[in-house]
């Protein structure tokens, strides 16, 4: 296949099938990290600055400013480069700073709010207060504000014809992050339109407040909504079924445990979007066929989740986890990371 822009790239994505034993369940993983941005972000990211173009909100030379914890804002570093626009990115200090260092090799400008945070607290209600401040300083600016923008949700429309024909069933349930709450809003009404029976459970971090507080500060990234910011208006709850949450070291444990039984590099987010997905297979409370999307890649995490020292000074080591997804997938506990092969026999 040969296409003429880079936004031609996103979607179309491939399904990985991961065995899960015992009984007939299976699951597949749609490799959103294989979108040219790295992320799942980037459909809905080229989604907000199309609908906002054929608005009128946004013209030639036009200036997008957001507030992002990196995957939106490297979605819209790239759409930013190919209508022509200037994008100014907001972040805080929970950001990665190899999303940073992508979205600056894009072209954008990156603004970090200022005050006095805990590591592991978020600062997404500064980060989205002064990035509505530069839009209003700036002419021809416009916030794009994800969370509330309805085209967030809409940009995941292909992402459920795609799962769809990939899986060539029923879609049986969906297991994903909440944060903005765009990508299980737009999948959860797509694949319920499609199939109504489908089950969708969202995750959260724990500490974070989508589904009730009081919260506490956590590490993972892009995901959950932290204490004393408020929902976003794009979120709709009556397509969820489950509200759920995960812990840190479940969440980077299991990315770790994929890196290292697979040779798969994912994200925190879906670290713990897969950990809910396999303690629900083993409670028996959801089965068949049961999708997850790998949000994003491990790649931009190798400082901090697939850090050995990063993960002891954060007390986030949890050997139980390895046990657990060990059990769950029918795995040798202690197993070598490639598949064992049976020994040759020497005459």
């Amino acid at each position: 296949m040969i296409v003429d822009k880079v936004s031609d790239l996103i979607g179309n994505t491939p399904l990985l099938q991961i065995p899960v034993s015992p009984g007939p369940t299976r699951l597949f993983l749609k490799m959103e990290k294989m979108n040219p941005g790295g992320s799942t972000k980037d459909r809905m990211a080229y989604s907000m600055v199309l609908a906002a173009i054929k608005a009128g909100r946004l013209r030639p030379g036009g200036v997008v400013v957001e507030s992002s914890s990196g995957n939106t804002g490297i979605g819209l570093a790239i759409a930013a480069v190919e209508f022509g626009l200037r994008f100014i990115a907001v972040v805080d200090h929970h950001a990665a700073p190899d999303k940073i260092a992508v979205m600056r090799a894009l072209g954008a400008e990156i603004r970090t709010v200022t005050g006095t945070y805990r590591e592991d607290e978020v600062a997404v209600v500064e980060r989205q207060r002064l990035a509505a401040q530069i839009a209003e300083e700036i002419p021809g600016a416009i916030f794009m504000n994800q969370s509330d923008n309805t085209a967030n949700a809409g940009g995941y429309s292909a992402f459920v014809r795609e799962a769809v024909a990939q899986v060539g069933d029923r879609i049986d349930a969906y297991v994903g992050c909440v944060g903005t709450g765009g990508s299980v809003t737009g999948i959860g009404r797509g694949l319920k339109a499609h199939d109504a029976r489908t089950l969708i459970a969202a995750v959260e971090p724990e500490g974070s407040i989508v589904f009730g507080g009081p919260g506490h500060p956590y590490y993972q990234s892009g995901t959950g909504t932290p204490e004393g910011d408020t929902v976003g208006l794009v979120l709709d709850y009556g397509c969820i079924d489950l509200g759920l949450r995960v812990s840190d070291a479940q969440a980077f444990e299991t990315a770790r445990y994929f890196a290292r039984r697979y040779g798969l590099l994912v994200g925190g987010s879906t670290g713990g979007a897969l950990y809910k997905a396999l303690d629900l297979v083993a409670e028996g409370r959801i089965a068949g066929n049961v999708l997850v999307s790998v949000a994003d890649g491990g790649e931009k995490y190798l400082q901090t989740i697939f850090s050995d020292a990063w993960m002891e000074s954060k007390g986030l080591h949890d050997p139980a986890v390895w046990d657990r997804l060990d059990a769950w997938l029918g795995r040798r506990a202690g197993a070598a990371a490639r598949p064992e092969v049976p020994l040759l026999a020497v005459a």
